[in-house]
């Protein structure tokens, strides 16, 4: 869903960074099969473009629970606070 208005967060420039690195990594290990390298060679590097994704998709989740959702939800009693940080603190195992 597109927005009219830009939704840009601190850590936006960080992961756009870190999926334009992994395409190239990803790019590279699609010539890594062409040129027929060894299937362990290949899935090291898979593993390695599956952790920057992963990462990259960990840290847009915990900016957009930390910016996105509080304003939405609005304050908090101290009671419903703690419930918040706890929902937080157990994201970041995704």
């Amino acid at each position: 869903m597109n927005s009219p208005h830009p939704h840009v967060h601190q850590t936006h420039p960080a992961i756009v960074k870190r999926l334009r690195r992994a395409g190239g990594h990803l790019n590279s290990i699609v010539e890594m099969i062409e040129q027929g390298r060894s299937c362990l060679d290949i899935a090291q590097q898979l593993q390695a473009v599956e952790k920057a994704i992963q990462q990259a998709k960990k840290t847009l989740i915990q900016d957009h629970l930390d910016h996105c959702l509080e304003d939405v939800v609005g304050p908090l009693a101290r009671d419903q606070r703690e419930s918040m940080a706890e929902f937080k603190e157990i994201t970041r195992y995704l």
